[in-house]
């Protein structure tokens, strides 16, 4: 009974049940167990409902003690099972130890009963929420008291019942057994100590009771499972912990080193009124720190200037000095003066919050060369480890994906046969019900109502019909089927057949698209100030539209009957609508209902009825949603116990020391004193701003406690986010943009453009083509073939795929056609397999055939065959194309002038020599031009043309006036690349033709650019063409044409983006929707009175609307503003909610939103609060769904193409896929051949002490020693402790040296060989300049931090391969083999920075400085143009330079100002040409950067799935010789049997065998030579077929392995097997018995020379001992056996 198999009925548990488990666990005691293979039955998990299989549940089973009906809980872990009245299966221990009551005790079975009764846990639930519900208030009662003293009995009375019911400590399932009941317990006893203690406890104790909404977790079991694969997630997520920790150290200390003390820097003026004393540049000084108004302030700046005594660093203004003074900029939280702000600061860019501001001061203080560190940061942390993070998550959630699945699969034929059988007799009994029910109705009605159904509703319908038909109960089905099918009358049929008719028109379905896209049009039409004109037009068109739907209801419901019309979801929809649409029209002129207009954007969604895309994600998003729903449930349950949790810990502290945040002592707008703000305040920090509540929370509740409340959401709630994130886009995955399943109202649109177009094609045809000329026609068609057999016998080209080329020539029989379809000669997308290479006109190709080959093709007609040589290209020619434009040039001239002689002259021989002499030279001018073109110097000649002419853009910044010299050159360069490049553009014309030219894409860029130089070089001889030269930054684009890996990026990226088109309209249009919403909303509410000398806003108690602002003051009016981001219009409503979604300005317009009063009002602060959920809304509707939506199909798409080119990264190019294969066998071994071991004794020492594995650690102790000793220290530390880093810096540089020196002593000439040892040889040569340099030169030019940087730099040798942690090296390998294409990807963005660059420095370079464009950030030169570009790539920052180019009027700038240096004259932006310039810049970043980081994800997934699948590559193989070389050095292709067990429990997976491995590697049947060894080979062969099983592919491949070994290896040695591994265990075992055999002989023939009785007894026990050892061994011996 313990060991069946097979599903067992429902037994009660008794006591002999007891008793057989305790014989079971004595007998365990006794004898090894055999029940290992025994594994938990996933359906028969707590929690879960028994399934129907095991019998019914009986009344008088439930709530009782049941035996197991798993195997495994039964016999190994002693339970017995408990079922409810809903069959959820509860588990008990059975054992009876520790305080643990008997199965069978009336207590412990009564208390059993109440908690396993379903009202128990709904008890529970309930009090849980209304606990919740009661913790996020914040005003208290009498009443509320009492309810939470309430609660608090009740979870004690809950603990009390488990601890009867489950036992103290008696197993797994007992109450301590459970973490959650440790955590419910340690709650309870807190609450109670502090409620009811006489002791006055500290508030954060009172804290500890907000865990008690974690109680929502264990009451459900989805919750509850999820729970604990998220735990599973962060231990395969440890290593990535660890190298982030690894990385965010180093960093620090890096940041350290560079700037230190640097942020303190601040202009300081000097000299001051009455001061005699000499400046100090040191804080030592505390009379500077006092003086903070003596500072530099920038206008509307709450911190001082910084600066820095560097020349790139920003300079302070004249009269005043750069000093260390002061504190830290943001409070003093903003430094890197010690470890831990450095890594606070590190970790802030690490998540990207507020990267700009700190990029400023960084760059401000230490200079704009310091920006590369910044962006070594940002693609370090913001991309590769984000990357790391996104593929271990998706590996941990594909792997329990693909688990679920295989579990759901082993268990469906088990339990798949009884839930059909009761599918069936549900089904038979409604189905009896239904026709019963409709024998009752009329025959006539019955037929007519069904032919209307079976016509109207899709397949897909009437599964819904089935659905919504089961969950109704049978008296609903009577009264609707009684009421709502009318077939009155005759006459009502033929009213209802006209009107069905009417409604399944193709032309109605039409007119009812064009409406709604009209309706849609009218919606985007509204807009602040809008005249009275538009808005009468507006509703009059309101009217309209709401009558078109109201008819179209009508008339479906007419045609439908009520039943079946509301049987239909998008019919409910409509109805909705045009119920909403009346109820407006009757509440008009009720006050305060005008928020009905806000529906209106729900017409907006009727357009899917009629987009099948729209239609199919909305489903997979619902069925997603609905599918992911604890984990959406658990999310929120976390947000809303870190907002409790904020509440209660820091609430009171905001309220108390708010004076420390706030001049006028009010609370802030993001704080967490309430609830709803203490929300709003972690969707904040979900959303990556934290950094700057952050620095609020800790100046009110100090720095432990915000640090670490703030970390644990970051780091829970992002690992939660990531996590739903990838199973969206895994959900998305699903998703088919196909017209397969297309609605009735789609095909009818396509049905009635069709008969438009058919329509319009035949009155085209009637007017266009009244005459025909047959005979012309004929004549035509003579000559055609006449002469284009005179012009060439090669016109007919190919230009397809090589592979299908070969195919087709395979096939004798048939013939294929051989012309390039017009969508690929147009495409930038050509085959994989052919070449770039565009070949000269067919009609000059007379060079010989390479195959010999020929090709027949048949004409158009196919009366003809024409033979046609397979290379009809020229020689340089690598592909054949259609016929080129020269050629057909000469067609039409030869059918002209043949046509107009009429066939009646003839040419002479002569002539026609003549002709064939000219024709040969054209030929050669032709050939000879071609091999110009394809000539290898001629293309480099070319694409360093290319780089110049690039490069060239860049110096031409403000200054270029003032450098003549250079702009002379500039000018001059210009005039011979435009020459250049149009004599290569006439070469490649009289080489391939125009039209072979023209049909070339790459070669259309070309000749636009070339356009481009021209117009830049006309623009300069006339001033009114001067504007011309401004679109010469689109020079830069030739770069794309010219280097191959350019074109491969843009090929890959159009691949994967062309079919996202339609998603990405669908996110367009839920966009619209929010901008409509948000027009209704808030148009026309974002305008204030503004005081123009604060340039604050004035308070509402002082002004209340626009005509008090401008009557204010003495009737002098004041500025009445408008915000720079409103919703005034749709317009500005897509831009404000692109700043939303890229979170930068996100605040202000929040800001503006909440304040909003109303049109025409001041707004006041927070009047509007709840306006928050219309962004909250957005983000999670409107970004974090579309973004889910479009990353899908973009990973969709690229794995679809990247299987199209064979598995390689579609992109690199073909010679990066040879790179990418040796940097892959590269990454798996060492690349260094082995030192030999010097010869002298004295060497030899050393070496073998360098060598030493002992050696290395101490060395790497040494390295991070070193790197602490940095950690430790900390800007102005004392004089001693500067002393005592130089001498701790000397000793490890003499140590590192003494290193060098040994290992240059023992590797002799080969120590630099090794790229390591070159490495740790420059550190040392380097720490030693830099120890000695100062003395010399001073410690200002040389920072004492330089020693410790250059040692610090040896710490990446815990990167190397066998030096660092393994996992290291496993999670830097699939960035390593990203490398091509992320650098590929790299320098594609970085030429659209820097087109983007040039197009900025002749648009915004003199724009005014203020908001985002400052010293640093402006696109007055190249540098600081890619400075800006930076920030924007990262989504950081763009904002505010919007802002400033947003400055186009009187008010804000002056368009007369005079720019010192150059004639160009004003300091206005241009809002529409910056509107551009941004939106388009972020699409194209965005797009770029998502495919960097699925290139690197995917690279996570395939070597997880390579890992995963029974196959073995080159890699696995290579691993292995490597392991065999430590245990065979000498290389003789043997290693002793007995080392056998650690090589395979060395080897790596998929070869690994873990320990204890003998019994499997001797049943491998190893042959051993002389000497009981074993050869590599026959290693090798035994462990691949145990990896791929027995397969005819596997003994091919076990055949490829040994010919492969044998090639490799010549020199193998031949040996004969003398046993083998199974054979030498069971001689040893045979051995071993005859021993035992004699020894017992012998002991029994001593036995009869004695008659002593004791010594007999002893023997005989001596000798049962022996049996049983012998009896053992037999056992071994058959245990050994079974094995094999």
């Amino acid at each position: 009974m313990l060991d069946s198999p097979e599903p067992k009925g429902l037994v009660p548990f008794t006591e002999e049940s007891l008793e057989l488990i305790k014989q079971h666990i004595a007998k365990n005691h006794n004898e090894e167990c055999e029940e290992d293979d025994l594994k938990p039955d996933p359906a028969l998990e707590v929690g879960k409902e028994l399934p129907f299989i095991y019998g019914d549940l009986s009344r008088g089973m439930v709530s009782e003690p049941l035996e197991d009906v798993d195997s495994y809980y039964y016999v190994k872990k002693n339970t017995f099972m408990v079922l409810n009245k809903n069959r959820t299966i509860f588990r008990f221990n059975a054992a009876s130890i520790l305080c643990t009551l008997s199965p069978f005790s009336s207590i412990r079975g009564t208390t059993i009963k109440v908690l396993v009764h379903p009202f128990f846990r709904l008890l529970i639930l309930i009090s849980v929420l209304i606990d919740c519900i009661f913790m996020s208030m914040k005003n208290w009662s009498i009443w509320i008291t009492a309810i939470e003293n309430t609660l608090l009995g009740i979870y004690t009375f809950e603990i009390l019942v488990k601890i009867i019911a489950r036992g103290v400590w008696a197993g797994s399932f007992s109450f301590l057994g459970d973490l959650w009941n440790w955590l419910d317990f340690s709650v309870t006893l807190f609450e109670i100590i502090i409620r009811y203690s006489p002791l006055n406890f500290i508030l954060n104790l009172k804290t500890v009771r907000t865990l008690r909404i974690l109680k929502i977790i264990p009451l459900n079991q989805g919750l509850k499972s999820l729970v604990e694969t998220l735990i599973q997630c962060l231990k395969k997520l440890f290593g990535a912990i660890i190298l982030t920790l690894f990385f965010l150290s180093i960093f620090s200390l890096i940041g350290m080193g560079l700037f230190m003390g640097n942020l303190k820097h601040k202009c300081l003026r000097w000299p001051q009124e009455n001061e005699n004393e000499t400046l100090h540049n040191r804080t030592g000084n505390p009379y500077y720190i006092r003086e903070t108004e003596n500072f530099y302030y920038l206008e509307g700046e709450q911190y001082a200037l910084l600066c820095g005594n560097t020349t790139d660093a920003g300079q302070c203004p004249e009269g005043y000095v750069c000093v260390k003074a002061g504190i830290n900029p943001d409070r003093g939280y903003t430094n890197f003066d010690n470890f831990g702000w450095a890594l606070l600061a590190l970790f802030r860019l690490m998540t990207q919050d507020y990267p700009e501001a700190l990029y400023h001061q960084i760059l401000y203080a230490s200079g704009k060369s310091y920006m590369i560190f910044f962006v070594v940061v940002s693609f370090w942390f913001a991309f590769y480890l984000a990357s790391l993070f996104l593929g271990t998550l998706a590996m941990v959630y594909e792997e329990g994906k693909h688990a679920t699945a295989g579990k759901s699969k082993k268990r469906e034929p088990k339990f798949q046969q009884p839930i059909k059988q009761l599918q069936e007799g549900r089904e038979e009994v409604e189905s009896k019900t239904t026709q019963i029910e409709l024998k009752k109705r009329s025959s006539a009605s019955i037929n007519t109502s069904l032919d209307v159904l079976e016509e109207e509703d899709t397949p897909k319908h009437k599964e819904e019909f089935k659905k919504s038909q089961k969950k109704c109960p049978l008296y609903w089905h009577r009264f609707a089927k009684t009421f709502m099918i009318w077939n009155c009358s005759p006459c009502w049929l033929k009213l209802k057949e006209f009107v069905h008719r009417l409604i399944t028109d193709p032309f109605t379905d039409l007119f009812l698209l064009i409406c709604i896209i009209l309706n849609i049009y009218f919606l985007t039409w509204e807009h602040y100030p809008m005249s009275d004109d538009n808005s009468c037009l507006l509703s009059i068109g309101n009217l309209v539209f709401v009558g078109i739907f109201t008819a179209e209801m009508v008339f479906k419901i007419i045609a439908m009957q009520p039943y079946w019309y509301f049987q239909v979801g998008w019919n409910i929809f409509d109805s909705v609508i045009v119920f909403q649409g009346l109820a407006e029209l009757y509440l008009a002129n009720v006050e305060g209902l005008a928020l009905f207009r806000s529906f209106r954007i729900l017409r907006i969604f009727k357009l899917g009825k009629y987009w099948p895309t729209f239609e199919i994600l909305m489903l997979t998003l619902g069925n997603s949603l609905m599918a992911l729903q604890d984990l959406i449930l658990l999310l929120f349950t976390f947000i809303f116990f870190s907002a409790v949790f904020g509440m209660k810990l820091f609430g009171w502290s905001y309220k108390a020391c708010v004076c420390r945040i706030d001049e006028n002592c009010h609370l802030p707008r993001w704080h967490m004193y309430d609830f709803f703000h203490s929300c709003l305040n972690v969707f904040r920090i979900l959303c990556g701003e934290w950094i700057e509540t952050l620095w609020d929370c800790m100046e009110v509740a100090g720095q432990p406690w915000c640090i670490s409340f703030y970390m644990m959401v970051i780091l829970i709630g992002n690992l939660l986010i990531l996590y739903l994130f990838l199973a969206l886009v895994s959900s998305f995955s699903s998703y088919k943009d196909s017209t397969s399943e297309e609605n009735n109202e789609a095909k009818n649109i396509q049905l009635a453009m069709a008969r438009i177009k058919k329509g319009v094609n035949y009155v085209l045809h009637k007017i266009l083509c009244k005459k025909k000329n047959v005979p012309q026609e004929t004549t035509d068609h003579v000559n055609d073939t006449y002469i284009k057999e005179n012009i060439s016998d090669h016109t007919l080209s190919e230009l397809s795929n090589t592979q299908d080329f070969f195919k087709d020539k395979e096939k004798s029989s048939g013939t294929e056609k051989n012309t390039m379809t017009d969508n690929e000669s147009q495409s930038l997308i050509p085959s994989p397999s052919v070449s770039e290479t565009v070949p000269i006109a067919s009609g000059e190709s007379d060079i010989e055939n390479l195959d010999n080959k020929e090709i027949q093709s048949k004409s158009g007609n196919g009366d003809s065959r024409d033979k046609i040589k397979q290379s009809s290209s020229s020689e340089c020619s690598t592909v054949d194309i259609a016929i080129s434009e020269e050629e057909e040039m000469v067609y039409e001239c030869e059918k002209s002038k043949h046509l107009k002689n009429g066939f009646e002259q003839r040419s002479s021989p002569g002539q026609i020599s003549r002709v064939s002499k000219k024709g040969k030279i054209w030929q050669n001018i032709r050939k000879t031009c071609c091999k110009i073109v394809e000539n290898s110097w001629f293309k480099c000649f070319i694409g360093l043309v290319t780089l110049l002419s690039t490069g060239a853009l860049a110096f031409e910044d403000i200054y270029i006036d003032q450098r003549k010299t250079i702009k002379i050159l500039l000018e001059y360069a210009d005039m011979i690349f435009t020459y250049i490049f149009i004599l290569e553009m006439l070469l490649k014309w009289m080489a391939y033709g125009f039209k072979a030219y023209f049909s070339n894409v790459w070669y259309k860029l070309d000749f636009m650019v070339v356009i481009v130089f021209c117009l830049s070089l006309l623009g300069k001889t006339r001033e009114d063409l001067k504007p011309l030269t401004s679109i010469k930054f689109l020079r830069a684009l030739r770069v794309l044409s010219q280097f191959e890996r350019m074109k491969v990026v843009v090929r890959g990226l159009i691949k994967t983006t062309l079919s996202t088109l339609n998603v990405f309209l669908v996110c367009l249009m839920i966009w619209l929707v929010f901008s409509i919403m948000g027009v209704h909303l808030f148009a026309g509410t974002f305008y204030e009175c503004i005081d123009p000398t604060s340039e604050e806003r004035f308070p509402v108690s002082e002004v209340m609307n626009r005509s008090q602002c401008e009557n204010l003051v003495l009737n002098e009016s004041m500025p009445w503003e408008n915000a720079k981001l409103n919703f005034d219009n749709v317009g500005n409503g897509f831009l404000s909610l692109l700043q939303v979604a890229t979170f930068n300005g996100w605040i202000t317009i929040m800001n503006s939103a909440v304040d909003s009063v109303g049109v025409n009002m001041q707004p006041d602060f927070e009047y509007n609060l709840y306006m928050y959920c219309y962004f909250i809304s957005f983000v999670i509707l409107g970004l974090f769904l579309p973004l889910s939506m479009l990353i899908s199909v973009i990973i969709t798409n690229f794995n679809k193409h990247k299987i199209k080119q064979g598995g390689s990264n579609i992109f690199i190019t073909v010679k990066q896929r040879k790179q990418y294969r040796k940097l892959k066998r590269l990454m798996y071994e060492d690349s260094h051949r082995p030192v030999p071991r010097p010869g002298n004794k004295f060497q030899g020492f050393i070496f073998d002490l360098v060598t030493n594995q002992v050696f290395n650690v101490i060395v790497m102790v040494l390295i991070y020693v070193q790197a602490i000793t940095i950690m430790i220290q900390s800007d102005e530390q004392s004089q001693q402790m500067d002393t005592a880093v130089y001498w701790i810096n000397s000793i490890f540089v003499m140590l590192y040296t003494i290193e060098c020196i040994l290992k240059l002593i023992s590797f002799h000439c080969y120590y630099f060989t090794i790229i390591w040892n070159i490495f740790d040889f420059m550190v040392v040569i380097f720490s030693i300049t830099g120890l000695l340099l100062p003395m010399t030169v001073g410690y200002y030019l040389v920072p004492p931090s330089l020693v410790q940087l250059i040692l610090l730099s040896r710490i990446i040798h815990s990167l190397r391969l066998g030096k660092g942690p393994k996992v290291f090296h496993n999670l830097m390998f699939p960035l390593m083999l990203s490398l091509p294409a992320l650098l590929n990807i790299g320098l594609f963005i970085f030429l659209i920075m820097f087109i983007y660059a040039i197009f900025g420095m002749y648009n915004f370079a003199y724009v005014k400085k203020e908001a985002g464009i400052n010293d640093v950030s402006n696109f007055e030169t190249f540098g600081s143009s890619m400075l800006c570009l930076f920030q924007v790539t990262i989504f950081a920052g763009w904002d505010g330079m919007l802002n400033a180019i947003f400055n186009s009027k009187w008010s804000d700038c002056d368009p007369d100002k005079i720019n010192p240096g150059t004639q160009v004259r004003g300091d206005c932006g241009n809002p529409s040409v910056g509107i551009f310039y941004f939106v388009s810049y972020i699409l194209i970043a965005w797009l770029v950067i998502v495919n960097m980081y699925i290139v690197v994800v995917m690279e996570f997934l395939s070597i997880a799935s390579k890992k995963k699948a029974r196959t073995l590559s080159e890699d696995d193989f290579r691993k292995f010789f490597q392991v065999w070389k430590r245990f065979d050095p000498d290389r003789t292709q043997y290693i002793d049997s007995s080392q056998l067990s650690d090589f395979a429990a060395a080897l790596d997976p998929p070869l690994f065998m873990a320990k204890p491995n003998k019994g499997q590697l001797i049943a491998m049947d190893l042959p051993m030579a002389v000497g009981d060894r074993i050869h590599c080979l026959d290693i090798l062969l035994a462990f691949t077929k145990r990896v791929m099983g027995k397969d005819a592919r596997v003994e091919k491949l076990l055949s490829e392995v040994e010919s492969g070994f044998v090639l490799a290896n010549p020199f193998k040695i031949t040996y004969e097997p003398i046993t083998t591994t199974l054979k030498r265990k069971q001689e040893a075992v045979s051995a071993t018995i005859i021993q035992r055999a004699y020894k017992n002989y012998r002991l029994r023939q001593n036995d009869k020379n004695t008659s002593d009785v004791h010594v007999i007894d002893g023997d005989g026990d001596v000798q049962a001992a022996k049996e049983g050892i012998y009896f053992d061994k037999v056992k071994e011996k058959s245990t050994i056996q079974s094995q094999i």
